[in-house]
């Protein structure tokens, strides 16, 4: 079972590990969407992310079949128990829009439009799903400053941002009495990418060696990419697709897979499970975001919980 933590800074109880949702209602259906979110609850789980652009890249789905999915499901639950993350700012794939919509005028469209395919009135967490740094901090925490203020969100926070501006926003946040970015939305997983071909497929601000120091300062980080991709998994079963393999070709990973499959053996788990502790054991708050496709690949997740590495454990994982 899960537990729950208060996210720093903010009054959010959140699950110790927060479901993916971007292959709800397109890849898979209402009904088996329904049947994986309530096996996640009923595991423990309250804190589950999507994005206003989630499905879009199926022509033949709805706009934000994601969004859709999870606010036909909410439907037959009790609100007030779920904690939505959402993202907006990002590009609109329904219409061919590549431009950096990371501005004030998109955010409003994008989260108006969050509001209405979840349903609900009131977003518990809002990610700027990217940057777009030919825009000032300052006019980017207004704009979100003004919705939280009108209650169309609770807290917001940044997704895919360096860490140098999530400073630079803070800080003027700071400035003018409010809280700012209440945490970040990061690529960080066990295995190690090949920085440029995961820019080539849009992975990019890879956590180690760029926010640290921010993490250590209190800022919560939602790992996403979490199990990278089951990369380790696929090794171990020999089964690595070409795009995996491309974005994680790095050989940092060699001794981190042996380490896994050591510590997987030593303590009767899977690689999966070693993938996961290793983010949920940080010194500081991390909330792992990991996949499913269904209620059995969502218990094998959730398992990660009861797994408890030492700070010994996690010097061999990360050394290399």
């Amino acid at each position: 079972m899960l537990g729950k933590t208060t996210l720093n800074g903010t009054d959010l109880s959140v699950s110790q590990l927060c479901y993916g949702t971007n292959m709800l209602g397109w890849m898979l259906d209402q009904g088996k969407s329904n049947a994986i979110l309530d096996r996640f609850v009923e595991l423990g789980g309250n804190f589950i992310d999507t994005a206003r652009s989630y499905g879009d890249w199926m022509p033949d789905a709805p706009a934000g079949a994601s969004e859709r999915a999870i606010g036909a499901w909410l439907k037959t639950r009790n609100r007030a128990d779920m904690v939505v993350a959402t993202k907006g700012g990002f590009f609109d794939m329904r219409v061919g829009d590549y431009r950096n919509r990371c501005t004030p005028d998109d955010i409003a469209t994008d989260l108006s439009q969050s509001l209405d395919h979840l349903g609900i009135d009131t977003i518990d967490l809002y990610f700027l799903h990217m940057d777009n740094p030919e825009v000032a901090v300052e006019a980017l925490i207004d704009a979100l400053v003004s919705h939280q203020e009108a209650g169309r969100i609770r807290h917001f926070a940044a997704s895919n941002w360096a860490a140098d501006r999530i400073i630079a926003a803070n800080a003027y946040a700071a400035s003018i009495g409010k809280p700012g970015f209440v945490a970040s939305e990061t690529f960080w997983g066990l295995a190690v990418p090949d920085v440029a071909a995961a820019a080539g497929q849009g992975y990019q601000h890879y956590y180690e060696g760029e926010y640290e120091a921010l993490h250590a300062s209190g800022l919560p980080i939602i790992a996403y990419a979490a199990q990278s991709g089951g990369y380790f998994t696929k090794r171990s079963n020999g089964d690595v697709p070409e795009q995996l393999a491309a974005r994680y070709a790095n050989p940092v990973n060699e001794q981190r897979f042996a380490a896994a499959k050591a510590l997987a053996e030593k303590h009767g788990v899977s690689i999966n499970e070693v993938v996961l502790a290793y983010l949920l054991c940080q010194p500081n708050q991390t909330i792992p975001i990991f996949g499913g496709s269904s209620g059995e690949q969502v218990e094998n997740s959730v398992k990660a919980a009861a797994l408890s590495l030492t700070a010994e454990e996690l010097t061999q994982l990360r050394a290399g």
